[in-house]
């Protein structure tokens, strides 16, 4: 699983490589969309990204025009993040992108069989979270 994991995110990353940019800046984009603005330090935490590092992306992403700044006028020191029309636009095209890696990782896979692994994942995962996802194996 890991090594699977590992080679889709290769790929992904590369395509948003040739874009200019990185894994993070797909995360932070997917985040406000997903989630709305955004306090700065907060997208860091929720994301669990450094600040720092957070300041990094979030000035590229603002550089590029895909999400804007606002300071609190109560509280100078918070920066509220939101994204921008242009940045709604691109996280289309990335997801786009995302999916036809998705697509290329399980293509010897049929449509039954990539079900059945959404399936199994999902319950693994729901495990993993403390969920009621995982159903124990009857003895």
């Amino acid at each position: 699983m890991s090594r699977t994991g590992k080679a889709a995110r290769s790929r992904l990353a590369e395509r948003l490589a040739d874009r200019g940019l990185r894994l993070r800046h797909m995360a932070v984009l997917a985040a406000l969309v997903d989630f709305g603005p955004h306090v700065q330090r907060q997208l860091a935490a929720r994301l669990a990204i450094d600040r720092s590092d957070m300041v990094k992306i979030v000035d590229d992403l603002s550089a590029a025009g895909l999400v804007e700044r606002a300071r609190d006028v109560t509280d100078r020191r918070r920066v509220t993040v939101t994204v921008s029309p242009a940045g709604r636009a691109l996280l289309d095209s990335l997801q786009a992108d995302a999916t036809a890696v998705q697509d290329d990782v399980l293509a010897p896979l049929n449509k039954r069989e990539r079900a059945q692994l959404t399936a199994l994942l999902a319950r693994v995962h729901g495990h993993l979270q403390g969920g009621s996802g995982a159903r124990r194996p009857s003895r």
